[in-house]
C-alpha cells in the first residue's frame, strides 16, 4: 500500500472561516438590504460585518499557509 497524503488542516480551517464569514453578511443582506449593510461596514461601531471581514482575512491567511506548507513537505 502507498503512503496516504497528510491532511491539510490549515486549508480546511481557512475554508471554514470563510464560509462562516459569509453567513452573517448574507443574513443581513436578506433582512436589512444592501443600504443598511453598507452602513454597517462604514459605521464606527464594531459590527458583524467588520468581524466577517477580519474572518475573511484570517481564512485567506490560513489557506495560503496551508498551501505553502504542503509544497515544502514533499
Amino acid at each position: 500500500m502507498g503512503k496516504s497524503p497528510r491532511k491539510n488542516w490549515f486549508t480546511a480551517m481557512g475554508i471554514l472561516f470563510m464560509v462562516e464569514a459569509v453567513i452573517p453578511i448574507i443574513r443581513d443582506l436578506l433582512i436589512f438590504g444592501p443600504d443598511f449593510v453598507s452602513d454597517f461596514f462604514t459605521s464606527p461601531v464594531l459590527t458583524n460585518e467588520k468581524v466577517s471581514t477580519a474572518m475573511f482575512g484570517i481564512g485567506g491567511f490560513l489557506i495560503i499557509l496551508g498551501l505553502r506548507g504542503e509544497n515544502h513537505e514533499g
